[in-house]
């Protein structure tokens, strides 16, 4: 809303319902939130968090989390992963990118490098204060939505030679 009238709902060309301004036109187009985060491995295991906050409280995920305005996708990896783990890392190869509507805050998508350690030691964060490398037959029980429970199966899957179907949750 530019003008400050209220806005009506409105189909658009292709039929999707919209808000639109009647006064000067202006149409309010939701966008799905970018998350962006890596894949580190140790000796044949995954590094996983377990969250410390909701949603998911409890539940195990990729070091990950949600771009700034602006920022690369890389770059965003590499900041999130140092926020949450104390690692400072190099994002490499890009691996796969997870579309999800299971979070509460919103639909989006997750974007997964494969990343190598450059430094840094383990350590906790408020976001998530356990961590832990976990091999595909010991992968802890709870994983979190939005993308990471898929990315997490898939891994596991290639690990142990099977075939993953990406869209499982």
């Amino acid at each position: 809303m530019r003008c400050g009238s209220v806005l009506i709902r409105s189909a658009d060309p292709g039929d999707r319902e919209r808000d639109v301004c009647p006064a000067c036109g202006w149409v309010y187009y939701p966008q799905v939130k970018v998350s962006a985060g890596t894949v580190i491995e140790r000796n044949g295991k995954l590094l996983l968090v377990k969250r410390a906050q909701n949603p998911w409280k409890g539940c195990w995920y990729l070091p990950a989390g949600y771009l700034e305005a602006g920022e690369d996708p890389r770059t965003g990896a590499a900041r999130e992963t140092y926020e949450e783990t104390g690692l400072t890392v190099r994002s490499k190869k890009l691996l796969e990118i997870y579309y999800f509507d299971d979070d509460p805050r919103g639909s989006g998508i997750l974007i997964l490098y494969e990343a190598d350690i450059l430094e840094g030691e383990l350590r906790g964060s408020p976001e998530g204060q356990e961590l832990g490398f976990f091999s595909a037959q010991d992968l802890p029980e709870h994983i979190a939505g939005a993308g990471h429970d898929r990315a997490v199966h898939t891994w596991r899957a290639t690990r142990m030679g099977v075939h993953a179907d990406p869209d499982r949750r």
